[in-house]
């Protein structure tokens, strides 16, 4: 049984995170903080601020939170829109855009979104540290908002 809740517990504590060049540099800074509160974190790519196509990073992401191989998903690239347009093509995942601590915590609260897309030239390190624990730190409301959730989800 302990070994049963411990599998549980890393589960929820694990998170996939994927950035194209242009929010490399977030990306690692964000996987620091990720580490410092505990989560195990799966980095998904790019490996470097050489040029790369945002597609094949979004794809990886959602494509592992769509299938429910981690509960949450972190996108980052130079504006976020290129990742949210990517992400919100699969399956059972919900990618929010934030680049304010209200949208973080609505996109919970009443979208629980299971992907967090952030602008890597868009905030700084210590905003997107702020979004992501806000976002980590919200709990889907629940009650009318889950008869939307299961509209988006088809």
């Amino acid at each position: 049984m302990e070994q049963e809740n411990a599998a549980v517990n890393s589960i929820g504590k694990s998170i996939i995170i994927g950035s194209d060049h242009a929010a490399f540099g977030l990306k690692e800074k964000v996987k620091d903080f990720l580490s410092s509160k505990g989560y195990v974190v799966e980095d998904a790519g790019a490996d470097s601020e050489a040029s790369v196509s945002y597609v094949d990073y979004g794809k990886k992401v959602a494509g592992a939170v769509s299938l429910g191989q981690f509960p949450r998903g972190i996108l980052l690239c130079g504006t976020g829109l290129g990742m949210s347009m990517v992400a919100n093509r699969f399956p059972k995942v919900r990618a929010a855009l934030c680049a304010d601590v209200f949208s973080a915590r609505m996109s919970r609260v009443h979208n629980d979104a299971n992907i967090l897309v952030m602008g890597g030239r868009v905030i700084g390190d210590v905003l997107a540290f702020e979004l992501v624990q806000t976002w980590l730190e919200t709990e889907f409301e629940g009650g009318r908002h889950l008869d939307r959730i299961n509209g988006i989800d088809l």
